[in-house]
C-alpha cells in the first residue's frame, strides 16, 4: 500500500509532533562545542531522526505529564513505551528516554524534556551509550554530576532514584570492568545524599560472569518483556516509600490470639538502643551508634530518617551512604514460647535482619544476597510471609510456607528487632503470638 508524502507527514506529525521545530533539532557539530558537558554527540542517521522525533512528541504531552515521576534515559527507557507496558497502574509516570542518547545529550535536553514537568520524581537510567561510544569514564561521571547538580538546582527536596546500569557484553563494547567502574563514580557522586536513593539494578540483572543474563538481554543490550517486568518490580518499593503509589492504608486484620507490633501509622512501640560503633566510619559503610537509648513513640520516622512508618509499612530506608547498619527494637521484651509473623518487601540485594530476643536471622533479598538463594517459596522484589516459632531456646524460621531452619538458637529472653543494611527493606504485619 502506497502512502502520498503529504499523508506521510501528517501521520508523522500526529505521532511524534512536528519535527521540523527548530527547538528539537541536534545541535549542529558547530553549536555542540559551546554546549554543556563532555564527549561528542552521537551523529548516525537513526539518532538523527530520533532526537527531533521523540523530543516533539515530549512538547506534545508537557501538559499531560506534567508533575509525573519521569524517567530520563536511553533507548532502554524509551522502550517502556508511554504507557510503561501498564505495569504501574497506580502511579503517574511519563518517559523521557531516547534511543541511542547519551550522558551529554541528556544533559542538554533535561530542562525542557524533564525539569519543565515539575516531577514528582526523576528516575535515571545513564551511561551505557556512553561507554559503548568509548568515553572516558570520569567524564561520563562528570556529566552524571552536572545533571545532578542541575535537578537539585530546581529542586533542593524532589526524590531522584539511581539506577546502576545495566550489564551488558564485551562483544557490545560494553564490558563488565567497565560499567561496574562508571556504577562505582556514579555512587561516589550521590554518596551520602538524602535526596537521592540507588537502586542496585546492575546484579539484579548481571550473570554469574557480570555480564548481561540472556534470559533478560536477548540482544546482550535491551531488555525483554520479562525483563521490564523484573525493572518495575524493583522500582514498586522506592515508589511506595517516596509516596508516588500504593498511598492506602494497609487494612490486614490480625487473626486470633495474635496482637500487632506496629501500628501502622508511626515508631510507637519501637526505638534505639545505646550502642557504640563496631568500627570506625568507612566510604560507604557505616556502623551506627547511640549515645542513649530512643524510643520513637509517636513518631513516622526515627530521629535520623532511617525507620519510616508508611501507609502500613515499617520501611528500613536505603542509606545514603551505600551500607549503613543499625538496629530498631521493640521497648517491650519477650520469654516465653511465641510466633512471629510479618511480611517483608526488598529491593535488588537488600540486607536486613529480624532479631528474636538479640539474636539475628538473616531477612534479605535472598534470591540475591543469600544465604538461601535456593529458596523455592522466595518471590524477589513482591511480599513475602515469615514465621518464626519459638519453643524455649529454639525457633523454627519458615518463609511463604517453607521451612528455612528449625533449629535456630536464640536467648531466654529479649527484645525483637530489626536491621538495616544495604537497600530497602519493608516490613508490614508485624504480629506476635504469646
Amino acid at each position: 500500500m502506497k502512502i502520498f508524502l503529504p499523508v506521510a507527514l501528517a501521520l508523522s506529525t500526529a505521532l511524534f509532533g512536528d519535527a521540523s521545530d527548530a527547538r528539537f533539532q541536534l545541535p549542529s557539530i558547530e553549536a555542540e562545542a559551546n554546549l554543556p558537558g563532555e564527549g561528542a554527540l552521537r551523529r548516525y542517521d537513526g539518532y538523527l531522526k530520533g532526537w527531533p522525533n521523540r523530543r516533539s512528541a515530549f512538547a506534545e504531552r508537557t501538559e499531560q505529564d506534567r508533575n509525573a515521576v519521569v524517567f530520563l534515559g536511553d533507548s532502554i527507557t524509551q522502550a517502556w513505551g508511554f504507557d510503561f507496558r501498564s505495569l504501574f497502574p497506580d502511579a503517574k509516570l511519563a518517559n523521557r528516554g531516547i534511543s541511542g542518547d547519551t550522558t551529554r545529550g541528556m544533559l542538554i535536553r533535561l530542562e525542557e524534556d524533564v525539569l519543565a514537568l515539575d516531577p514528582q520524581a526523576i528516575v535515571l537510567l545513564m551511561g551505557t551509550n556512553d561507554i559503548g561510544e568509548g568515553t572516558d569514564p570520569e567524564a561520563i561521571g562528570r556529566n552524571f554530576g552536572r545533571i545532578i547538580e542541575r535537578i537539585k538546582a530546581h529542586s533542593p527536596s524532589i526524590p531522584i532514584v539511581v539506577c546502576r546500569i545495566f550489564p551488558s557484553s564485551p562483544e557490545k563494547k560494553r564490558p563488565s570492568e567497565t560499567i561496574q567502574a562508571l556504577n562505582e563514580i556514579y555512587e561516589d557522586a550521590v554518596r551520602g545524599d538524602p535526596q537521592i536513593t540507588v537502586l542496585d539494578t546492575w546484579t539484579l540483572f548481571a550473570n554469574e560472569s557480570g555480564d548481561a543474563h540472556p534470559q533478560w538481554f536477548p540482544d546482550l543490550l535491551h531488555l525483554n518483556e520479562e525483563g521490564y517486568r523484573r525493572w518495575a518490580n524493583a522500582l514498586k518499593p522506592i515508589f511506595a516509600s517516596i509516596g508516588v503509589s500504593e498511598t492506602e492504608p494497609d487494612d490486614f486484620a490480625v487473626e486470633s490470639g495474635f496482637r500487632s507490633l506496629f501500628n501502622g501509622t508511626d515508631l510507637t512501640g519501637w526505638g534505639v538502643k545505646e550502642t557504640q560503633p563496631k568500627r570506625p566510619p568507612r566510604k560507604g559503610f557505616v556502623w551506627v551508634g547511640h549515645e542513649s537509648d530512643i524510643a520513637y513513640d509517636g513518631m513516622a520516622y526515627s530521629h535520623d530518617g532511617r525507620y519510616a512508618a508508611i501507609n502500613g509499612r515499617l520501611v528500613v530506608l536505603t542509606p545514603s551512604e551505600g551500607r549503613r547498619i543499625q538496629q530498631l527494637w521493640t521497648t517491650e521484651e519477650f520469654g516465653g514460647d511465641f510466633v512471629l509473623r510479618l511480611d517483608f518487601r526488598a529491593t535488588p540485594n537488600a540486607d536486613s535482619g529480624v532479631f528474636l530476643r538479640g539474636k539475628q536471622f538473616q531477612v534479605r533479598d535472598y534470591a540475591l544476597a543469600g544465604p538461601y538463594k535456593d529458596l523455592e517459596s522466595y518471590r524477589p522484589q513482591e511480599w513475602n510471609s515469615m514465621e518464626f516459632s519459638v519453643k524455649g531456646t529454639k525457633a523454627t524460621v519458615s518463609c511463604n510456607g517453607q521451612v528455612i531452619v528449625d533449629d535456630f538458637e536464640i536467648p531466654e529472653s529479649g527484645p525483637i528487632g530489626l536491621e538495616g543494611d544495604r537497600g530497602q527493606i519493608e516490613y508490614r504485619r508485624i504480629r506476635i503470638g504469646l
